[in-house]
C-alpha cells in the first residue's frame, strides 16, 4: 500500500527536488504541493494525506500553527516537521502542535524516506540530533515552568500577528481570515495587550524573534 506524501516549502526549487526523490522511492506517492500553510491546510482536508512533509518558516501561516490545524481536522494524517531550524524552540513548538516528528533538511534522503514510513505507521521520529535537543530541554525544564507571552496567544491570534508582520492591513488579514475588520481591529488590541507591545513596528519585531514569519 503506497504512503501518499503532501509537500508543503515556500520554495518551488525544494519542492519539485522531492518530488522527483520520493516519487522514485517505492511505496511512496507525492498526492499534492502547498507552498504556505494556509493552502496546506486546505489540501490536507481535500487529500487527506498519510503524511504531510511540513517546512515552518512560510507565508500567510506557519508551519507550527498549519500543524495544529491539520492534527486538529484531520486526525488521520500525520505531520513530519521538516526544517532547517534545530533551535530548541522551533522543535518543541513543532511537536506541541501535533507534528510526529522532526527532521533536518540536511539529513540524507535515506534517512527521510524512512522517517516517513516510520510517521505512517503511527510511530514518532525524532532525527538523531534533534532527539538530544529535545532530552536537554526536557532536563533543563524539570522543576520549573516555562512560559513566554506567544504560549498566551490562542491559535487564531497567532495567525493574525503573522499576517499583521508580513505587512498586511486590517482589511487585508480580515479578508485572508474570512471575519470582520472589527474583528481584526479587536484581536490586534488583545495581541498587543498581551505581548506588552504598542506599535506595528514592535509586534513585527516580536513575531520574527518568535520564528512566526522571517525577513523573506
Amino acid at each position: 500500500m503506497e504512503i501518499g506524501v503532501l509537500i508543503v516549502d515556500d520554495h518551488k526549487i525544494m519542492r519539485e527536488g522531492l518530488k522527483a526523490l520520493l516519487e522514485n522511492e517505492e511505496g511512496l506517492n507525492v498526492v499534492g504541493e502547498a507552498d504556505n500553510g494556509r493552502v496546506a491546510v486546505q489540501l490536507a482536508r481535500e487529500s487527506l494525506p498519510d503524511v504531510v512533509l511540513m517546512d515552518l518558516t512560510m507565508p500567510e501561516m506557519n508551519g507550527i500553527d498549519a500543524t495544529r490545524h491539520i492534527v486538529e481536522e484531520c486526525p488521520n494524517v500525520r505531520v513530519l516537521a521538516f526544517s532547517m531550524h534545530s533551535d530548541r524552540r522551533y522543535i518543541e513548538e513543532a511537536l506541541a502542535a501535533g507534528a510526529s516528528g522532526f527532521l533536518l533538511k540536511d539529513c540524507a534522503f535515506e534517512e527521510l524516506a524512512g522517517a516517513i514510513h516510520e510517521v505512517a505507521a503511527d510511530r514518532f521520529y525524532l532525527s538523531p540530533r534533534i532527539a538530544g535537543v529535545v532530552v536537554r530541554g526536557y532536563l533543563g525544564r524539570q522543576g520549573r515552568a516555562v512560559a513566554t507571552p506567544a504560549a498566551r496567544l490562542t491559535p487564531r491570534e497567532r495567525e493574525v500577528l503573522q499576517l499583521i508582520a508580513e505587512g498586511k492591513n486590517t482589511k487585508e488579514v480580515a479578508f485572508a481570515l474570512n471575519v470582520s475588520v472589527k474583528t481584526i481591529e479587536t484581536q490586534r488590541v488583545q495581541i498587543m495587550r498581551k505581548l506588552g507591545t504598542t506599535s506595528i513596528a514592535e509586534l513585527t519585531k516580536y513575531a520574527i524573534r518568535e520564528g512566526l514569519t522571517t525577513l523573506d
